[in-house]
């Protein structure tokens, strides 16, 4: 078995990190301060059932990488690309005449943007591009540029990947948005302004450590908690409850992961009204507990090899 296969529970060591398995659950961890990895492979491999948090995007030079993803079959070869949402389980499985580079990246960086609503079912697929078009080999040489900055390391390396990975959203959405109506027009067709709405939602993102409410929200563009309440999920594609937790979960993960701060401390500074709410809610959104995900992201993590993450929560 080489270093690329893995099955079941347990780490496999890299150059510049580990992985680690739990079940199906894949903890992708990262340099510090980054959230985007990239491994080349040329041996032959095969990745048992497993999902994670990162999107996975992999870029064949020789040889074909064949997936197997919600019951359907890819096998991409050089001058093709896939992407794959966090969340979805897969295989992987490459012969020893394989190369290719595999991207994985953190979502949160994106899902902040206030375009990103308008393709938000875009994002929950695996984007497949075959044809040898503009737009693949446009998106094929972002790929590369962005590859050729995280070997680079130079000063803000980690921004400067997720600015090329911004860049090929954009054209993924273009592309979608002319083929599906835009978030805008259903917020036009319930004759809202789509900018209230993108108001309110950087009003949630910037309250969302208080005790914020659906009416404080609604009060704040002017409309009854109710209509409000369906415009919003219409719009987000999303319950402003869910939205709100979201927003709370990811302000508490930074902080799980940049500081040494009591779990205690962490839950009320990011909104929640009580350690046992916080740990709840955190193991459903993450798939883990806050310490497991302190141990696993956190900087202490990077100075060890082994891990053994503890079951009980804090």
């Amino acid at each position: 078995m080489s270093r690329e296969q893995h099955s079941g529970q347990g780490e496999s060591l890299y150059g510049d990190g580990f992985r680690i398995l739990q079940g199906e659950r894949e903890f992708v961890t990262y340099r510090e301060h980054s959230s985007v990895r990239v491994w080349p492979s040329e041996v032959a491999s095969h990745f048992d059932v497993h999902y994670h948090s990162a999107y996975e995007a992999v870029i064949p030079h020789r040889g074909k990488s064949i997936y197997h993803v919600q019951n359907q079959d890819y096998a991409v070869e050089p001058g093709q690309i896939l992407i794959i949402p966090p969340g979805l389980a897969h295989t992987l499985t490459e012969g020893a005449d394989t190369l290719r580079y595999l991207i994985l990246f953190e979502p949160g960086p994106l899902q902040t943007l206030r375009d990103m609503p308008s393709i938000r079912t875009m994002m929950e697929a695996p984007v497949y591009l075959t044809e040898q078009n503009e737009e693949t080999k446009e998106i094929a040489q972002l790929f590369t540029q962005m590859m050729d900055s995280y070997f680079r390391k130079n000063d803000m390396w980690n921004m400067e990947c997720y600015s090329y990975l911004l860049r090929i959203f954009a054209l993924l959405g273009r592309e979608y948005l002319k083929k599906n109506i835009p978030t805008e027009q259903k917020a036009s067709s319930l004759h809202v302004d789509p900018e209230l709405l993108n108001s309110a939602m950087t009003y949630i993102t910037e309250n969302c450590t208080r005790n914020l409410t659906l009416d404080e929200v609604a009060s704040f563009i002017g409309f009854s908690k109710y209509y409000f309440s369906r415009i919003f999920k219409e719009f987000a594609g999303i319950t402003f409850s869910d939205f709100l937790t979201v927003k709370r979960v990811n302000l508490a993960a930074s902080m799980l992961i940049r500081s040494d701060m009591p779990i205690r401390e962490i839950a009320m500074r990011s909104g929640f009204g009580s350690v046992a709410s916080f740990n709840r809610v955190f193991r459903e959104q993450k798939h883990c507990t806050p310490s497991q995900f302190r141990m696993i992201y956190g900087h202490s993590s990077r100075m060890h090899h082994g891990i053994s993450l503890p079951r009980e929560e804090e």
